[in-house]
């Protein structure tokens, strides 16, 4: 009766360590081919926008007579260029409208387009995600839009749709 209880013992013991073991060993490969499939989706990921302009336009002036006019660049499947404005109906930027700036920056505590619109470009091509741009205080309906947008582009560019996409807003 000794004898059956060491040999059940060591034969559970046994199991155990053999299925332990095996465990281990498939964790290894799946580590190995988790960090394989990782690294095949970043590159897809980082190459997944296709060459060339995406533009993106509203059809209609906004109520204080500006509408978007957007574009960005991709190049080796990598935004290089944002260009969001806003154009009055002379067709000019808001960038250089010095009253705009002016009346915008004494009720948003010095944010006005001047300052808005560069750093929404720059956090887009700096980043390579419409999610990951962070609203510019001062101008969050602005940036809103400015993400919104941003991502049409971006799925067109995945799709290599160079239509310009028009918003009827």
């Amino acid at each position: 009766m000794a004898f059956n209880k060491k040999m059940t013992t060591f034969s559970l013991t046994l199991a155990s360590t053999l299925l332990l073991a095996a465990c281990g060993g498939g964790d290894t490969d799946t580590e190995t081919t988790s960090s394989t499939e990782s690294t095949a989706t970043s590159e897809v990921a980082a190459g997944e926008l296709q060459d060339g302009t995406y533009k993106l336009v509203e059809k209609n002036l906004d109520d204080n007579g500006w509408k978007v006019d957007f574009s960005i660049t991709v190049e080796d499947g990598v935004i290089t260029e944002s260009n969001y404005d806003n154009l009055n109906e002379a067709g000019e930027s808001k960038l250089e409208d010095e009253g705009y700036q002016t009346a915008m920056a004494e009720k948003t505590d010095g944010v006005g387009p001047q300052q808005y619109i560069p750093e929404l470009n720059e956090q887009l091509v700096e980043k390579q995600d419409a999610a990951e741009v962070e609203v510019v205080t001062g101008a969050t309906h602005s940036s809103d839009s400015f993400k919104e947008y941003a991502q049409q582009l971006i799925d067109a560019a995945k799709e290599g749709n160079t239509e310009t996409i028009e918003i009827d807003n």
